[in-house]
């Protein structure tokens, strides 16, 4: 129950979130004295409408956004206003007749809506609901992420992947882990009796234990269980070696006991850190650079990763690297609303905002960037017509430019329905 609401809510935000970006254009239009006929929550076949002060509100049966009709926004037919009869070209209050800096003001109001959101939510989740504290990632036990089924005694890099080689099951020990029957989630209790809390004390303890037989304790949920594993001597870079796997030499490699697992936790595991209302705006605009800068490094690499998506929707474990529609972000948001991971929800609600603001401005068509791309090319080709002695050309002929919108659309197209079936058949999940 609890996470079907959390996804209702976080649906709910997204939908509130893109009501915002369209009304931040209504707004904006109205404030410079543009005419704008209709606000609509939603698509379709309409539940209600109400009339005020020459505009109509309403909301629709089908809730995927929301959308503002301006006079004059395009030269198209359907501009034409049904109580003057006058179209966009002839209305006084038509938005092409008004400056290109207020044109695209209006068009890029829907992104500064999402960038504003963005930036309340996460000095929200800084100043008041706080973050795990990941300095104290040695003061929590330690969680089991992920068991490999062997180890390798010998560090050495893959050139091919400029990351650590994997072991191979033929030639290499089989990993204590794995001897174990250890699982992701598990929690290690102790080894030879030994309490460990934190990673920095499981490391120190293999390391005094490599190529002994030891006890391991460890929870399954409410269940304590033990074994016995053998601890392999190995290689590894040592505990302060910040450098790729590439450039570790063996000046930076220490021998010590390897368990076989990665060490996982959950954010509800680490106490909460809270920066308070003025050093939580800092943090704020910090966070926000590197998720901008994250933002920017996905959408270049969403090309390789679309056949992730074909693999996934034919059965092949699903990459957590792929893309996700709001479908997939909806429910990894209902999985951590059920977890009280507040933390990663508003971040994750935030990265949203980011990135629905980034891609609406890029200059194609029908995005608002391209709006505002179509409208500086009038104004910079009607300048240099001037200086020419020219007639100005006048505005841009937008059913030339379909084919392109149509292309753009398709591939949009395409992109939804892939991500969408593969959160809906092979979903990324947090469990």
């Amino acid at each position: 129950m609890t996470f079907a609401l959390g996804i209702v809510l976080f649906a709910l935000g997204i939908l509130i979130a893109v009501s915002l970006h369209e009304m931040g254009h209504f707004w904006s239009a109205r404030w410079f004295g543009m005419k704008a006929t209709r606000f609509f929550i939603g698509f379709g076949p309409t539940i209600f409408a109400f009339k005020r002060n020459g505009v109509e509100y309403g909301v629709k049966a089908l809730p995927f956004g929301a959308f503002v009709k301006i006079v004059g926004m395009t030269p198209a037919e359907e501009d034409i206003d049904p109580e003057t009869g006058k179209s966009g070209a002839d209305d006084p209050k038509a938005m092409w007749r008004f400056p290109v800096w207020k044109r695209t003001i209006v068009m890029a109001a829907g992104s500064v809506t999402h960038f504003a959101l963005a930036l309340i939510v996460l000095w929200i989740l800084f100043a008041f609901v706080g973050i795990p504290d990941g300095s104290k990632i040695n003061d929590v036990p330690v969680r089991v992420g992920s068991v490999a089924q062997c180890v390798s005694p010998k560090y050495e890099v893959d050139p091919a992947t400029h990351s650590q080689k994997t072991c191979d099951k033929d030639k290499d020990p089989k990993s204590p882990a794995a001897q174990l029957g250890l699982q992701p989630g598990d929690v290690i209790v102790a080894i030879n009796g030994k309490q460990i809390q934190g990673n920095q004390a499981l490391r120190d303890e293999l390391k005094a234990d490599a190529g002994k037989n030891v006890a391991v304790q460890y929870k399954r949920g409410d269940q304590t269980l033990s074994g016995n594993a053998d601890i392999p001597v190995a290689e590894r870079p040592k505990p302060d070696v910040t450098k790729t796997p590439d450039q570790i030499t063996k000046d930076d490699l220490e021998q010590g006991g390897m368990l076989g697992i990665t060490v996982g936790y959950k954010t509800t595991d680490l106490p909460i850190l809270r920066y308070g209302p003025v050093d939580g705006a800092g943090q704020t605009f910090t966070a926000t650079a590197t998720l901008v800068e994250r933002t920017f490094e996905s959408l270049k690499g969403i090309p390789e990763r679309v056949p992730n998506l074909f693999k996934a929707i034919l059965g092949e474990k699903r990459d957590p690297n792929t893309p996700v529609s709001v479908v997939g972000a909806s429910r990894i948001g209902g999985e951590l609303f059920e977890a009280g991971d507040w933390a990663t929800l508003l971040s994750l609600f935030a990265t949203l905002n980011l990135f629905f603001g980034i891609f609406n401005l890029f200059p194609l068509l029908p995005m608002d960037g391209g709006h505002i791309a179509i409208a500086w090319f009038e104004r910079v080709r009607s300048f240099i017509a001037a200086r020419r002695g020219r007639p100005d050309p006048g505005r841009v002929d937008y059913y030339k430019l379909a084919p392109i919108t149509l292309g753009v659309i398709g591939v949009l197209g395409v992109f939804v329905l892939l991500t969408v079936t593969a959160d809906f058949v092979n979903p990324i999940t947090l469990k």
